[in-house]
Parts: structure tokens; C-alpha cells; sequence
């Protein structure tokens, strides 16, 4: 049974960082593309970052040189590093995968930028 399970979420003051993980079970991890991504109140989910099975990332470009996605695969597990965090990357972060054309999500971390 494929399960992804996001942790680390939580309240963080302007300028502060969080470290996201999402473990995965069920499906062999190191094969497949992994994502992020993030929902805030009110608005449409949206992509944050991907890491290829080959270990490419991409970013959206508000959260280039700030966020970090990384993978290691004898653990399971995607993080995303979130640095210089802003208010405006309150939202709940999800990660994602797909597999044979079926999405796979997490049920997601709550972030909460505040000060």
C-alpha cells in the first residue's frame, strides 16, 4: 500500500527556516520523481519543487535560492529545506508523486509564517 507521510511542520517566525520530510512507503522510492507541493488558505495547490529519480531539482521561482529539495533514498524520504521564510509561504505542504498515471499525495504539514 503506498503511503506518504509529511512531517515537520509547524510556526516559524519571518526570516526562520523548516526542514519538511515526507517518507514513503509501498512503491520503490528511488525510481520516481518527488514533489512538493503547497495549498494556503483560500488558494489552488501549487507546485513547489521536484527532485528526479536522478537527483535534478527544480523550483518555482518564488522560492528559488531559499528552498532546498533533497531525497535519500536508503531512507525513503524527500525533505524540503525552507529557509528565509516569508509570510506568504503559509500554507499546507504536501508531497506528491505519480505512478502508472495515478497521483499519490500525502495528507500534507501545516506551515505557518508569523511573527
Amino acid at each position: 500500500q503506498v503511503q506518504l507521510v509529511e512531517s515537520g511542520g509547524g510556526l516559524v517566525q519571518p526570516g526562520g527556516s523548516l526542514r519538511l520530510s515526507c517518507t514513503a512507503s509501498g512503491f520503490p522510492f528511488s525510481n520516481y520523481d518527488m514533489n512538493w507541493f503547497r495549498q494556503a488558505p483560500g488558494n489552488e495547490r501549487e507546485w513547489v519543487a521536484t527532485i528526479s529519480s536522478i537527483q535534478t531539482t527544480y523550483y518555482r521561482d518564488s522560492v528559488k535560492g531559499r528552498f532546498t529539495i533533497s531525497r535519500d533514498n536508503a531512507k525513503d524520504t524527500v525533505y524540503l529545506q525552507m529557509n528565509n521564510l516569508k509570510p506568504e509561504d503559509t500554507a499546507v505542504y504536501f508531497c506528491k508523486f505519480r505512478r502508472y498515471g495515478v497521483e499519490y499525495w500525502g495528507k500534507g504539514t501545516p506551515v505557518t509564517v508569523s511573527s
